[in-house]
C-alpha cells in the first residue's frame, strides 16, 4: 500500500519557505530574461529553421512557408509548395536548412501528403530563388499510408551527406515492429538523391530503416560533442522520451514503454525494460508532449550551455535538461505558460533563443539578454 506523506511546517519554517520560493520566482529571476515577439501572428507555426544571420524559414501547419526577418520582423510567403494533408496533425510540418549548401541554400520540408487510400509522411527538398521554391524534388514517401490524421513524426536532421527524418506510427501500434514498415521510425536516406544502397541493410530491415520501435518522434538534434542524434518522442498516456538513436537499435513501442493507455491500464503486458530494446536515457511521467529540442553551446546564457532545451506542448514550458558526463541527470522547467504551446526551438549565432508556439494564433518568440 501507498502511503503519501504529508508535510506539515512550523509557523517560522513555513515563512522562510515561502520567502524562498517567492525569491525564486520573483520578477528579479524573471527579469534575468528579456522577451521579444518577433512579427504578427503565424497560424498553428510548426517548424523554424535559421535560414542566415537575420532570416529564419517557418511553416505553418495549414502548408504556408515564409522567410522571416528576425530584425524587423517582415515576411515573406513562399510559393510553388507541395500540397499538403492538413488534416488533425497533418500539414506542412518541419522545415530545415542545409547550411553547407553555398550561396543557394538546400532547403528540405517535411509534411503530410495525400495519396491513394491515405496519407504518408513525405520529404521533400528545394531551393529558394526570391519567394520561389525552385528545383523540387521529393526524396522520400513512407510506405505506411494511412486514413489517420495523427502520429506523422516529421522532424529533421543532417548530418554530412546523410538526412534523417523521424515517421510516426500513423496510430497503427504494431507497425512500428514490422521491419518491411516505415511506421515508427527514423529513416537515413542520401540528401541529395534519397538513396539507401550504401546503408547498412541489418535485422532484415529495408536499407533507408535506421532505427524501429518508436510511437511519435517530434524531436531531433544532433550532440555537437558527440555527433550522436537524440530523438523525442510522444508516449500515450506517460512514457515521453529521449533517445541516442544508434543503427539497427529497436526502441520498443509498443511491447516496451514506460506510458499507459488513455483510457487506463498497461500496454500490452505493461513491460518497461526488455533484453533487446533499447531504454529511454530520460522519460517522463506524466507526459509532457515533448517537441522541438535543441543543445544550447552558446555564451549568451551560461547557466543553459551544455544542456538541452526540450519545448513541451502540455505544460507551455521550455524543460532545460541538464547533462553530466554526456547524460540527462535533472530537469528545470522554464517561461511556464509565457508562450503557449511551444512546438520548436532555435538558437542563434549571437546565442538568444527563438521559440515558437503552436496556437491558432501563434508566433515567434525570442529570447536574450
Amino acid at each position: 500500500m501507498q502511503v503519501q506523506k504529508i508535510l506539515c511546517f512550523k509557523p517560522i519554517t513555513l515563512f522562510f519557505l515561502i520567502i524562498s520560493v517567492f525569491s525564486f520566482f520573483s520578477p528579479s529571476f524573471s527579469q534575468d530574461f528579456k522577451f521579444k515577439k518577433i512579427g504578427k501572428s503565424f497560424s498553428h507555426p510548426w517548424g523554424i529553421a535559421v535560414y542566415s544571420d537575420d532570416e529564419v524559414l517557418l511553416t505553418e501547419r495549414g502548408g504556408n512557408l515564409f522567410k522571416v526577418n528576425i530584425k524587423n520582423g517582415s515576411k515573406i510567403k513562399i510559393k510553388n509548395l507541395p500540397k499538403v494533408f492538413n488534416v488533425r496533425q497533418g500539414g506542412l510540418l518541419d522545415v530545415l536548412v542545409d547550411q553547407n549548401s553555398g550561396s543557394k541554400r538546400t532547403i528540405y520540408i517535411c509534411y503530410s501528403s495525400k495519396v491513394a487510400n491515405g496519407s504518408s509522411t513525405s520529404l521533400l527538398t528545394g531551393e529558394l530563388e526570391g519567394n520561389e521554391l525552385i528545383k523540387k524534388k521529393v526524396l522520400f514517401k513512407a510506405n505506411n499510408v494511412s486514413e489517420s490524421g495523427v502520429h506523422f513524426g516529421c522532424r529533421l536532421a543532417i548530418l554530412g551527406d546523410e538526412i534523417f527524418m523521424s515517421i510516426g506510427d500513423r496510430g497503427n501500434r504494431f507497425e512500428a515492429q514490422d521491419k518491411n514498415s516505415h511506421a515508427g521510425s527514423v529513416i537515413r536516406i542520401n540528401k541529395v538523391n534519397g538513396s539507401s544502397q550504401n546503408l547498412n541493410n541489418i535485422n532484415s530491415w529495408s536499407p533507408e530503416l535506421f532505427t524501429k520501435g518508436h510511437r511519435n518522434p517530434q524531436g531531433m538534434a544532433i550532440n555537437p560533442t558527440t555527433n550522436e542524434i537524440w530523438v523525442n518522442e510522444h508516449g500515450p498516456k506517460g512514457g515521453d522520451e529521449i533517445n541516442i538513436i544508434k543503427l539497427g537499435k529497436n526502441y520498443g513501442w509498443p511491447i516496451v514503454t514506460f506510458g499507459e493507455e488513455y483510457w487506463g491500464g498497461k500496454v500490452g503486458q505493461g513491460i518497461t525494460t526488455l533484453k533487446g530494446f533499447e531504454d529511454p536515457i530520460w522519460y517522463w511521467v506524466p507526459s509532457i508532449a515533448p517537441s522541438g529540442m535543441t543543445f544550447y553551446d552558446k555564451n549568451m546564457f551560461p547557466e543553459f550551455k551544455g544542456n538541452l532545451l526540450v519545448s513541451s506542448l502540455k505544460f507551455k514550458s521550455i524543460y532545460l535538461v541538464e547533462l553530466k558526463d554526456g547524460m540527462p541527470t535533472k530537469e528545470k522547467v522554464l517561461f511556464k505558460n509565457r508562450f503557449g504551446r511551444i512546438r520548436d526551438i532555435e538558437q542563434l549565432k549571437d546565442g538568444s533563443i527563438l521559440l515558437i508556439s503552436d496556437e491558432k494564433k501563434g508566433g515567434i518568440y525570442k529570447i536574450y539578454r
